[in-house]
């Protein structure tokens, strides 16, 4: 080859290469599969989709959870009141775990968990657990959007079980002056008007308030909403006979401290549950459950200790459940150093609502269910949206947003509450007459007496 034809291959490739690379990088690449959107409602799955070990820790979280209404909540409510309606206070929180099971099975768990027409409740696709299946042949079953690695029979019931121990809390504002009957029909309604309403705003991803909320585990849809409910009931009923006249002393501490510690047990399948698999989360919220009750009931002490003069046994467990409450909201999304502040905080607020601020207003909250639950509820929502953990939790807070949930929540369950209690009055009557209180609650209501 003589040396003109070979510099014009040598210029030809020069050439050649540079446009071959550049036309390469500008050549248009294939897209990536766009990404799987999430669920939005109940969907099936084959059997080796479920989780046994995220399965496991949700069965054992929901028999935490019951056994805090019945026996935890039941002893400690029993404990506090005049012997002659110990009876009458656990069949309150017995009934009401009865009644709340089958009407969460028929229209609660589909209102609440489901997604609905409006943001501010859910539909009817799961009514009466329809369509909520277990096909052995077919090897699959339901499962919840909200819980995909769990069957959805158990994300139902660990449902119920918040949905059982939020109107049994209210139980704690009326003690000792309310109709049977009447406590029958409130619970029942308000079970369907406030409580699934205000479980779909916050925890279902449809819910008006669910994008911006903190509450891991029911900060502001049971505790706030129960106590507030509670103030309600108590202002509609009035004061007990002879309050500030007659000794109104607990009956039985010991039973109220056994009702507080299985409530502290329980309490870790109310938090930790609350993650619902069974992970490093669930870890964590476990952890600052544990250290923030330790800080409240402490500091429910100590406080009492200097403004009394001495410790008392119902303050430091009456703190406990204080410090239980105001850590829910933040369970999930808080460092143990912050959790024990929430609890240091709150032992020390829940005391001064449960003691002065209810004497110096005035009204008969009769075993502190809107001192402890209502108040420790907002000082816990609005702490989680100050010291929330991005690292934890991956969320960012703001108080402001967490205000407007606390406050939402407030007028919808007092002025709903409120309704429905002056519907019941006009019609069946909300209060024992005055001889039947006086003799007690459990003979006049239920034909019987502890001896």
């Amino acid at each position: 080859m003589t040396k003109l034809p070979r510099l014009i291959l040598l210029c030809a490739l020069a050439l050649y290469l540079p446009l071959q690379t550049a036309m390469a990088d500008t050549a248009p690449v294939a897209a990536a599969p766009a990404p799987v959107a999430a669920p939005t409602a109940p969907f099936l799955v084959s059997f080796d989709k479920i989780n046994s070990g995220d399965t496991a820790w949700m069965l054992t979280s929901t028999a935490l959870v019951l056994m805090m209404t019945v026996p935890g909540l039941a002893l400690f409510y029993a404990g506090m009141v005049r012997k002659k309606n110990v009876l009458s206070t656990l069949m309150q929180s017995f009934a009401i775990t009865s009644v709340v099971t089958i009407l969460w099975w028929a229209v609660g768990y589909s209102l609440a968990f489901t997604p609905g027409s409006t943001p501010y409740i859910g539909g009817l696709s799961r009514a009466f657990f329809h369509g909520m299946v277990y096909m052995h042949d077919a090897g699959k079953e339901s499962v919840s959007h909200l819980a995909t690695t769990i069957p959805e029979t158990v994300y139902a019931m660990f449902q119920a079980t918040f949905a059982i121990i939020t109107p049994a809390l209210i139980c704690g504002s009326f003690a000792e002056r309310m109709k049977f009957s009447a406590m029958l029909w409130f619970m029942s309604i308000w079970l369907i008007v406030v409580y699934c309403p205000v479980a779909h705003w916050m925890w279902e991803p449809s819910g008006w308030m669910a994008a911006t909320q903190l509450d891991f585990a029911g900060g502001t849809v049971v505790h706030i909403n129960a106590g507030i409910a509670g103030l309600a009931s108590a202002l509609m009923l009035g004061k007990r006979e002879g309050l500030g006249k007659v000794s109104m002393a607990p009956h039985n501490v010991t039973l109220t401290v056994i009702g507080a510690s299985l409530l502290w047990v329980g309490w870790f399948g109310f938090n930790a549950g609350s993650a619902v698999v069974s992970d490093g989360r669930a870890g964590m919220a476990f952890a600052v459950t544990h250290i923030a009750t330790a800080a409240a009931a402490l500091s429910w002490m100590f406080t009492e200790w200097v403004l009394k003069g001495k410790p008392s046994v119902l303050g430091i467990a009456s703190g406990a459940v204080a410090g239980l409450v105001a850590i829910t909201p933040a369970s999930g999304f808080v460092t143990p150093d912050s959790s024990v502040l929430i609890g240091l905080l709150a032992g020390v607020i829940c005391y001064l609502s449960a003691t002065s601020v209810k004497g110096m207003l005035g009204y008969d909250d009769a075993l502190d269910a809107f001192g402890v639950h209502c108040v420790g509820g907002i000082v816990g929502a609005l702490l989680t949206g100050a010291l929330v953990s991005k690292e934890i939790s991956g969320a960012t807070g703001s108080v402001l947003m967490q205000l407007k949930g606390v406050t939402a929540t407030l007028v919808w369950s007092f002025v709903m509450s409120m309704i429905i209690l002056k519907i019941l009055d006009m019609t069946i009557g909300l209060r024992v007459t005055p001889e039947e209180e006086r003799e007690g609650l459990d003979i006049s209501l239920h034909g019987e007496s502890i001896e």
